[in-house]
């Protein structure tokens, strides 16, 4: 690890979700972990667990796939899930719609009027609405904690787009170029008013080649 900072803050994607029609689930409920997204989550727990660092508290997303990933790393590290309303998933217009072919919504022209301006984006919630609102739920764990590390179950475009909001990127950019697979960990720490992105890890890499992940916004 790039840090030997004696309190870390990792930013823990969900794990691979059973989605058959492919659609853009965002915030729907009901999406549930795969069989091969329970193993990714069981990796995430293992890296984890196993990297001889003391973690004091854990939190998830409110969502169905995010708390089953959190479940691992609380029973391998005996932690209680701590609910973060903060680190949910974006909304979204085109949540519900095929999201992946020929059928894909993006493809559909009643719908380009949604994507009109990729830089806010007009098909959702503000990035920088997104960066804060994530930055706030880090800066109050942080803040509170002592005695360990913090991890933070979410999703990929919170996840990217503090990753980006951190180091000082614009915040617009293609889905397509995250780099935040599915139970990576994005690592950070706070020196004094500063987030500093620290470490990248995609212990689940092995279990990505058939994966299914098309659903995150």
């Amino acid at each position: 690890m790039a840090s030997v900072s004696d309190k870390l803050l990792h930013l823990v994607r969900h794990g691979e979700v059973h989605n058959p029609d492919l659609v853009l689930y965002g915030r729907m409920p009901g999406f549930h972990l795969s069989e091969r997204g329970h193993l990714m989550a069981e990796a995430a727990a293992l890296e984890i667990a196993s990297a001889d660092r003391a973690v004091a508290r854990l939190y998830a997303s409110p969502l169905l796939r995010a708390q089953e990933s959190a479940r691992p790393i609380a029973s391998a590290l005996s932690l209680e899930i701590i609910t973060e309303e903060r680190i949910i998933e974006p909304t979204n217009y085109f949540e519900g719609m095929v999201n992946s072919g020929s059928e894909s919504a993006f493809k559909n022209p009643r719908h380009w009027h949604k994507l009109l301006n990729p830089f806010r984006p007009s098909w959702g919630e503000p990035y920088r609405e997104i960066a804060a609102r994530v930055r706030s739920a880090m800066d109050d764990a942080w803040e509170t904690t002592r005695g360990g590390d913090i991890v933070m179950v979410a999703h990929q475009n919170p996840i990217w787009v503090t990753h980006l909001d951190v180091a000082g990127k614009p915040l617009f950019h293609s889905p397509s170029s995250r780099r935040c697979e599915l139970s990576s960990i994005t690592s950070f720490e706070k020196r004094g008013e500063r987030w500093f992105e620290v470490d990248y890890r995609s212990p689940a890499a092995g279990l990505l080649g058939d994966a299914v992940d098309v659903g995150a916004v």
